[in-house]
């Protein structure tokens, strides 16, 4: 294959003519330089068949997913169930403001043993809520359902009223308590619309209220989620939706919500907690620092996945917690209730309405079953000794009494390491149907892992790929998880379902990054990924056609880079820091016996010499990066002394540092001390080369020793050689992939183009008989372009190509994803 380096622009000729079938904007940035491609396909071979489920979306409630966000409740702590269990800001008057006397008692006038806490408003008291984000958002002229549960001794009239700070956005309403625990409702119509409502309940007695809600009458098919989020999702066309977690589900007690426990709030997702009237399901601790009141529940996730067509796909706890706490339950009583929950919750989704379960899915206004065929045990669990074993209890008595689910087991937390690979040799062993992965790199490794899947075993357990993405939401992330997508697609027959992850991010709430769709009270747009997976999703093919592309011309020089110390939540000492070249010559020396001025600090933390030690002090601080020496070093010796002090990991020693988001280092006792990886960030984003399990001790001096050598790393540990790897996989960023549309007849041509040259490609589709025009989808952007509230920048352009033919060319403009579906004659 031949590169051509010309100022060579796009170009139309005689027989390749483009013919907008709209105003298409110039890109972003033009490229100046294109490069020579060839793509050829085979129209009469046949290769993996694509599911009609393999793209599906997972959601977890996290970033304020689910309260706040695609559950339509507008009344944040409604039932005044927040607590310092679920973070330590929080109270049971948390986003409420009274006036008059208003207490949040926990004794036996309660509404009923789970809605542990209520209001008591004395007369002549008022109690406001002021929703999520800016406020409670109203649109004039939509009803909103007013609800609250209330009790009084005497008749307690109460007066609600709708408003902002410029006065009413509805006529005020009024209901009367009388005597025990009762639902009174009301209507109100908006009169305008805001962003910052508020809405008050005032009393004239004394009366206790509890489940305080105001819910749109227009929700998603009337099922009570949020319509513009839902739609969104639904735009995605997904097969399947993957719940509730995620980290969710597997940390935290495995104990009920009940007295035995103590009404314990820090749980694990548990299904039969989240079923049945709103005010009787329980509350509990969100893993990821929030309240989660379970008005979205298993009930709910069923019924969105009917609604969008779509696959349900629970997952339940393993009893084995994993995202850092990695514990194992070791109670058998409670493991084999957890195994009978399992088989009660495929009762409630598939059984007759004559069965236990299947009569409390009917009361809840569902009598059809929901047709669940798959299930996951466990999630990202960093045992998989312990966690195999327990996984096994439950497949074997799924498949005892429903032989026909798929149990999903899963491979740990990331992409490769001493828990991915045992994990994946227990599974393999039993010959389980499914295997879950999930990871989170760099838009490098990305490109560099499109292979992934080709030398997986054909005959082994399908892969699920549950929970992955690039590390950004910028265009450039987008491109890479793109041609990372036509790896999964070739290798369909192995890749059996993929969802990115997470799918929801509310804006000013938000604990991870990046996110597909992002929202806040009043708007909700797409990201740059969301509309790669888009596109996807909706030009998925049901068989990958064969096809090969020529490469991109990689020349790859040595690792190369300064040298530098760091630390994660934890103190660390440094000593004796010498770097030697491949010839011998000493590049750095540094006993730390005077000051530190070859040194530069880049990161968080505090650093200090302290008895001839660099000493980082700050137990609290997150990469706290020192570097020495010259960007351009390469073929060298690294030797530390490091010794751990306090805190909850290990330290990091890093070789190849560019700047500050682009270096290795080696990760010593990381993962709340449990393992140790040489992690490589590229732009920011990290991804793991080499893991294994560990422990750093504290007060222990570790002789660490780094040997590079071109693109081959060394590491030693005391002398021990600890592991090695080379880093010489191209990033390619030209990747395809072409399928047929059974239906349609269509081939489509599915190609990324991740650089900053146009990619002018021959494309030959083997004597194919088609049609002379294609039609096109093109995403293109600059690559730092991030989609908002306010601009899109990465979004769908259609046009018509005319000029198609079994042989023809095709300019794919730099940074772009290109879509052509050409018609079969």
């Amino acid at each position: 294959m031949s590169r051509t380096r010309t100022r060579w622009r796009l170009g139309l000729t005689a027989a390749a003519l483009l013919v907008a079938s709209a105003v298409v904007p110039a890109p972003a940035h033009a490229a100046a330089d294109v490069t020579d491609y060839a793509i050829t396909v085979d129209p009469k071979g046949s290769g993996a068949k694509i599911d009609d489920t393999m793209y599906g979306v997972f959601f977890e409630d996290i970033n304020r997913a689910a309260d706040g966000g695609l559950y339509a409740e507008l009344v944040q702590n409604r039932s005044f169930e927040y607590s310092t269990a679920d973070n330590r800001s929080y109270t049971p008057l948390t986003s409420w403001a009274t006036t008059g006397t208003a207490t949040t008692p926990n004794d036996d006038g309660r509404l009923n043993a789970r809605n542990r806490t209520y209001l008591a408003l004395g007369g002549g008291s008022s109690v406001t809520n002021s929703g999520y984000n800016t406020g409670i958002r109203v649109e004039s002229g939509k009803a909103y359902d007013f609800s609250v549960w209330a009790r009084a001794d005497a008749t307690a009239p109460l007066t609600v009223t709708l408003h902002d700070a410029d006065g009413a956005l509805a006529e005020a309403r009024q209901v009367t308590a009388r005597g025990g625990w009762a639902k009174y409702r009301a209507r109100f119509t908006a009169t305008r619309s805001s962003t910052t409502g508020r809405l008050t309940a005032a009393a004239e007695g004394p009366v206790a209220l509890d489940m305080i809600s105001l819910l749109p009458r227009d929700t998603y098919k009337g099922h009570g989620l949020r319509k513009d989020l839902a739609e969104k999702i639904a735009a995605l066309d997904p097969g399947f939706v993957r719940f509730p977690g995620g980290c969710l589900v597997n940390t935290g007690s495995m104990q009920g919500y009940d007295e035995a426990s103590g009404y314990a709030r820090q749980r694990s997702y548990q299904w039969k907690d989240t079923i049945g009237p709103v005010e009787q399901r329980a509350t509990n601790s969100n893993f990821w620092g929030y309240n989660q009141s379970y008005g979205l529940g298993y009930y709910e996730y069923f019924q969105f996945s009917e609604d969008i067509g779509a696959m349900p796909l629970p997952v339940v706890p393993a009893l084995v917690t994993g995202c850092g706490q990695n514990r194992a339950t070791d109670d058998d009583a409670l493991l084999k209730r957890h195994i009978q929950d399992t088989l009660d919750l495929i009762e409630f989704a598939n059984g007759p309405v004559t069965s236990e379960w299947g009569a409390k899915r009917a009361a809840m206004g569902h009598p059809k079953p929901f047709h669940l065929t798959h299930l996951e045990v466990g999630n990202e669990e960093n045992l998989p000794g312990e966690f195999f074993a327990r996984f096994t209890q439950f497949r074997t008595a799924i498949e005892a009494e429903y032989p026909d689910i798929t149990v999903i087991s899963n491979s740990g937390p990331d992409d490769s390491g001493s828990t991915f690979d045992t994990a994946w040799k227990l599974n393999k062993d039993a010959n389980v149907d499914m295997v879950d992965e999930h990871y989170y790199n760099s838009p490098q490794w990305f490109l560099q892992n499109n292979d992934r899947y080709d030398s997986y075993d054909r005959n082994g357990p399908k892969v699920f790929l549950g929970e992955y993405a690039s590390g950004g939401n910028i265009f450039k992330n987008a491109l890479a998880e793109a041609a990372y997508m036509t790896g999964l697609e070739r290798n369909a027959d192995v890749v059996k379902l993929a969802s990115y992850a997470p799918l929801l991010a509310n804006e000013d709430y938000v604990q991870w990054r990046p996110d597909m769709i992002w929202f806040n009270d009043h708007a909700s747009w797409g990201s740059a990924s969301y509309e790669v997976q888009k596109l996807f999703m909706t030009n998925v093919g049901d068989r990958v056609l064969p096809s090969s592309a020529t490469s991109t011309p990689s020349v790859s020089g040595p690792i190369s880079g300064a040298v530098g110390l760091s630390t994660w939540a934890t103190t660390a000492a440094y000593d004796d820091v010498k770097v030697t070249g491949a010839d011998g010559g000493t590049l750095l020396s540094d006993d730390f016996s005077g000051d530190a001025s070859q040194w530069t600090h880049t990161g968080s933390g505090s650093w200090s010499i302290e008895d001839g030690q660099y000493v980082q002090t700050d137990e609290a601080a997150t990469n706290t990066m020192v570097s020495a020496g010259d960007p351009a070093w390469h073929d060298y010796d690294l030797h530390v002394k490091a010794t751990k002090k306090s805190g909850k990991e290990g330290f990091l020693v890093a070789f190849g540092v560019k700047d500050t988001g682009n270096y290795f280092w080696w990760n010593l006792g990381g993962w709340n001390n449990t393992s140790s990886a040489v992690e490589q960030a590229v732009d920011g984003g990290k991804s793991t080369l080499i893991s294994k399990a560990g422990t750093i001790e504290t007060g222990k001096a570790y002789d660490v020793d780094i040997k590079v050598r071109g693109r081959q790393v060394t590491l030693y540990l005391d002398g021990q050689e600890w592991g090695s790897f080379t880093d010489d996989k191209p990033a390619e960023p030209f990747r395809q992939v072409v399928t047929r549309d059974a239906k349609t007849g269509d081939l489509i041509v599915k190609v990324v183009n991740a650089q900053s040259a146009d990619a002018r490609t021959a494309i030959d589709l083997g004597r194919a008989k088609v049609s002379r025009k294609a039609a096109v989808t093109t995403l293109q952007a600059a690559p730092d372009a991030v989609n908002s509230e306010t601009a899109t920048p990465v979004a769908p352009v259609k046009s018509t190509f005319v000029g198609v033919a079994d042989t023809f060319t095709y300019t794919f403009p730099a940074n772009s994803v290109t879509f052509l579906r050409i018609k079969q004659r």
